[in-house]
């Protein structure tokens, strides 16, 4: 049997067509490789737009003087602050300069306003009670025997009159 001629023909042919089959699939394979690396391969459109223009929106320098912000060139008005805080300079496009001063604005509340008013009220009358004192010196001087009189007189005027500038404010007891 193994040296039958048709018999190794046969056997031959097997191995032929196997191998053929083999060939074939390696074909399919290397065909769908070349496919993907073509459409990887293959670049993309792309658009990029850059705008390249100055801006100043959301920036503000810092100068020393005047003279920093004359030098500075500037495309949009440009807010320059002094290191402190305390003087604004804006240029314009056209380099003119426009100067402010800053200051700084405290929040008050209802008790500093109260204590601010009542501070003003002692100083008031202490204005009060000196110009008293420089009157009376002067009238002891000129009346001279007269002057516990004129004394009696000067402190009950003073604890009857009231100032028209003074009132009276209710204060309330919040905790």
């Amino acid at each position: 049997m193994y040296n039958n001629p048709y018999f190794s023909n046969y056997q031959m042919q097997n191995n032929l067509d196997a191998i053929n089959n083999n060939i074939a699939e390696l074909e399919k394979m290397k065909n769908q490789l070349q496919n993907r690396q073509q459409s990887i391969q293959q670049p993309t459109n792309l658009t990029q737009n850059f705008q390249l223009a100055p801006s100043n929106n959301g920036f503000m320098k810092y100068a020393n003087t005047i003279d920093d912000v004359n030098k500075d060139i500037v495309f949009g008005d440009t807010p320059y602050f002094s290191k402190d805080m305390s003087i604004l300079w804006i240029k314009t496009i056209k380099g003119d300069i426009k100067t402010y001063e800053l200051n700084e604005i405290i929040p008050r509340d209802e008790k500093d306003i109260q204590i601010e008013y009542l501070q003003s009220q002692i100083e008031e009358l202490k204005g009060m009670i000196k110009n008293e004192k420089f009157n009376t010196d002067d009238n002891t001087e000129q009346n001279g025997a007269n002057t516990t009189k004129h004394d009696e007189t000067i402190g009950k005027s003073i604890e009857k009159s009231e100032s028209p500038s003074i009132q009276r404010v209710s204060t309330s007891k919040k905790r």
